[in-house]
C-alpha cells in the first residue's frame, strides 16, 4: 500500500484520514503548526515536521484545507509540499477552491515530474465521518485509477469528470444547485404562508 501524506486534519480531514488509517494505510501528517488529533495518533498516525517532510515521506499527498490561498501556501510556500516532492509522486487537493488556480497548481506540480488531481467533495462532516462523500475528480484517467482505492476509503460516489480543474468546476456547479434549491424552498414556503397555510406543516408535507 502507498504511504499517504494528509495535510488539513480539521472537521473534514480528520475523519477522512481516520478511514485511511483504519484501512491499513500508513498516514503521515505535519505537526509543526498544530498538534494532530490525539485519536489519530493513537490509531497510528505518524507525524513529521513541515509540509515538505510530509511530501518526502509519502507517495500520495492529500490536502484538505479551507481556501485557495491556503492551498497555494501549503503547496508552494516556504517548506511547502512542492519542495519535498520527487518524481512519480501524486498530489491530490480535496479542498474546494478556484478552478482557474487549480489548473495553475496542476501545471506546477506536473513540471516537477509529479501527478495532480483536484478532488473536491460534498457531503459535509456527516459524509466525512460515514465515508460516504461524493468525490468529483479532475485529472488524467491513469492517475485517477491510481488514486481510486484511496478515494474508495473516504467516499461512495466517485467520478472522474474531466481534466484538471473540472473537478473544482463541478463542485461550483454543485454549490449553485444547492443554493438555488434553498432559495426555491424558501420562496415556496413564503408563498404558502401568504396564502394562509402553516409553513411548518407545508414543509412537513413536502
Amino acid at each position: 500500500m502507498e504511504t499517504i501524506g494528509f495535510i488539513g486534519l480539521g472537521i473534514m480531514g480528520a475523519p477522512m484520514a481516520g478511514h485511511l488509517l483504519d484501512a491499513g494505510y500508513t498516514v503521515v501528517a505535519s505537526g509543526h503548526r498544530s498538534k494532530p488529533p490525539a485519536d489519530l495518533v493513537a490509531r497510528g498516525l505518524k507525524t513529521v515536521s513541515g509540509h515538505h517532510a510530509v511530501a518526502r515521506a509519502a507517495d500520495i499527498v492529500i490536502t484538505m484545507v479551507p481556501d485557495t490561498p491556503e492551498v497555494a501556501d501549503v503547496l508552494f510556500g516556504d517548506n511547502g509540499v512542492a519542495s519535498g516532492l520527487t518524481g512519480g509522486k501524486l498530489v491530490i487537493d480535496m479542498s474546494s477552491i478556484s478552478p482557474i488556480d487549480t489548473k495553475e497548481f496542476a501545471t506546477k506540480i506536473n513540471d516537477l515530474g509529479c501527478d495532480y488531481l483536484d478532488a473536491p467533495v460534498s457531503g459535509g462532516e456527516v459524509g466525512a465521518k460515514a465515508a460516504s462523500l461524493t468525490i468529483m475528480v479532475g485529472g488524467e484517467e491513469k492517475v485517477f485509477e491510481r488514486a481510486r482505492p484511496v478515494f474508495e476509503k473516504m467516499g461512495k460516489n466517485i467520478t472522474l469528470v474531466g481534466p484538471n480543474g473540472v473537478g473544482q468546476t463541478t463542485k461550483v456547479a454543485n454549490q449553485i444547485i444547492v443554493a438555488l434549491t434553498i432559495e426555491a424552498v424558501a420562496e415556496a414556503l413564503v408563498f404558502a404562508s401568504k396564502a394562509g397555510a402553516d409553513p411548518a406543516k407545508v414543509r412537513q408535507a413536502l
